[in-house]
């Protein structure tokens, strides 16, 4: 009789769904046999990346024999200088994805449980059910976070919160007071990860300076990445930032090498190119401008966003537009999976993206 394999594995790796990723442009091209295809589904940078992040990674090729710093010396360095935090406080990841695993693996597991929004992060489920713990979804209020529930929902059992601030997919964002008298909430043995992936463009006077934060609440750790505002996707690096206990017990799991020298010398570099990562908010700020005119126009219903994204309501027929528009050559991002079969979300690109898709909508919608 042959072995069931999946038995074998974890019980929450038995239950786990792979993370599903935008569809990338070469897959379409396979499938449909088209070109000129233009893809605003996965959140990336469409003015690419810094000039100065391509000529470090380039001279990196000259050490390509050696491993990376395994501490990543002068990249927390550049961070600590940027941010005005100490070095101790930060823990390197193979993108912020990567650093929100570790989180979930250092302070959860069987018995405990995890807290996240619904219409949250996809990964925050999985790294939950990855260690076997429970995951505690709070109803979203108007697909934002609803805190006050949040902090209700609290029990002896969590251990770990999640809160994506914007929010992605939603693009939804928390204000200073709200956030504030949540982790005024929360006990000290419960940690709370701030999820600020899209932290760089936001411009609201409002919005949460979570790092100012850390001497008070020693119990919260803060995520960011170069993936998206800096247009490092590609090379996979994040961090987090801490009380420098909190990083120390990351670092002990941490996996040796687990950012490699040329994700870390480009995102060194990137930190310097103030000029570049201005230019990438100031586009976005007009494509954004430029989309949701658009589709106010065309009597689209969307979701107000402080990303580099907007989630649109297009209908129970999405997953038909979905399609439509990729042989239009357009990709955007479908989001049932996040209980929002209704909606699509698309990324903000260069302004010919942007009417590009713009131009596919109302021609596959008849608006």
């Amino acid at each position: 009789m042959s072995c069931d394999l999946n038995l074998l594995a974890n019980k929450g790796i038995r239950s786990l769904h792979p993370y599903q990723p935008g569809k990338p442009i070469s897959e379409l091209e396979r499938e449909l046999g088209i070109s000129n295809i233009v893809k605003l589904a996965s959140n990336e940078n469409p003015l690419g990346c810094s000039h100065l992040a391509i000529e470090a990674m380039q001279r990196e090729m000259n050490d390509i024999a050696r491993y990376p710093d395994a501490n990543g010396y002068y990249l927390k360095e550049a961070i600590s200088h940027k941010l005005a935090i100490e070095m101790e406080q930060i823990t390197l990841g193979n993108g912020s994805n990567d650093v929100l695993n570790l989180i979930a693996r250092t302070f959860a597991g069987p018995g405990s449980e995890v807290m996240f929004s619904q219409h949250a992060f996809v990964v925050y489920p999985i790294a939950a059910k990855a260690v076997e713990a429970d995951s505690v979804v709070v109803p979203a209020k108007n697909y934002a976070h609803d805190l006050e529930a949040m902090g209700d929902a609290i029990t002896d059992k969590t251990r770990l919160i999640f809160i994506a601030n914007p929010n992605n997919p939603t693009g939804t964002c928390e204000n200073t007071e709200s956030l504030r008298a949540f982790m005024q909430r929360v006990p000290e043995n419960v940690i709370v990860v701030m999820d600020e992936a899209y932290y760089e463009y936001v411009d609201d006077a409002d919005y949460p300076q979570t790092i100012n934060w850390l001497n008070e609440f020693n119990n919260m750790i803060i995520t960011r990445t170069f993936s998206k505002a800096y247009g490092l996707a590609g090379a996979r690096i994040g961090y987090s930032i801490s009380h420098k206990d909190i990083a120390g017990l990351l670092n002990r799991i941490r996996e040796p090498f687990n950012v490699n020298s040329f994700a870390m010398a480009g995102a060194t570099a990137a930190l310097k190119d103030v000029d570049f990562l201005q230019q990438a908010v100031d586009l976005n700020r007009r494509g954004m401008d430029y989309l949701t005119a658009q589709l106010d126009e065309m009597g689209f219903v969307y979701i107000p966003s402080k990303g580099n994204f907007l989630t649109v309501e297009v209908g129970n027929n999405a997953a038909s537009i979905y399609e439509k528009l990729l042989h239009q050559g357009v990709i955007v991002r479908p989001v049932a999976n996040y209980e929002m079969p209704g909606h699509l979300r698309v990324s903000i690109g260069l302004m010919e993206e942007n009417q590009r898709f713009i131009s596919a909508l109302k021609k596959v919608t008849g608006r």
